[in-house]
């Protein structure tokens, strides 16, 4: 998949094109069940620059995050899946627990997030921060989320 690198490859694209003077844009996330609100986040994160770079959780970081019964969906069906989406230029898969790494890989000059989450909360935000980015918060869709996606399903299959 092009689009779906290793953090090392992704790295010397973005220093391509952040040599370009293209302002890069990153987020992260498990996106397993990939819905209207992820879209519509990942479209607005794409407006807050030239590049987006979506870190994505592997399985494993997934799982401890979520617990046993996540993802749903592979590492690698959710990075084909983001890789399609007009809004995403590029998507990483990342083991830790937090997107850390990544941000230090990336070096992006905004880090967005969804309003469930608050600057002061996240790891990344002194990261971004101490490499001259910021940190935006999207208003997200409400009643989208996969949390109610999959209570939804299990509660159809009782």
């Amino acid at each position: 998949m092009g689009n779906v690198l290793s953090r090392s490859d992704l790295q010397k694209q973005i220093e391509k094109l952040r040599q370009d003077g293209k302002r890069i844009v990153t987020t992260n996330g498990c996106f397993d069940l990939l819905h209207v609100g992820h879209v519509r986040f990942l479209a607005e994160a794409k407006k807050l620059g030239d590049i987006l770079a979506v870190g994505l959780n592997s399985d494993a970081s997934v799982s401890r995050l979520k617990g046993p019964e996540r993802p749903i969906n592979s590492q690698d069906d959710r990075a084909e899946v983001l890789a399609s989406l007009g809004s995403v230029d590029f998507v990483s898969i990342f083991d830790e627990d937090t997107p850390v790494e990544f941000i230090k890989a990336v070096r992006p000059n905004t880090h967005a997030k969804g309003a469930d989450y608050k600057p002061s909360d996240l790891a990344e935000t002194p990261v971004v921060q101490s490499m001259g980015g910021e940190v935006a918060i999207i208003k997200l869709v409400p009643g989208r989320s996969t949390t109610a996606l999959v209570q939804k399903l299990s509660h159809k299959q009782t």
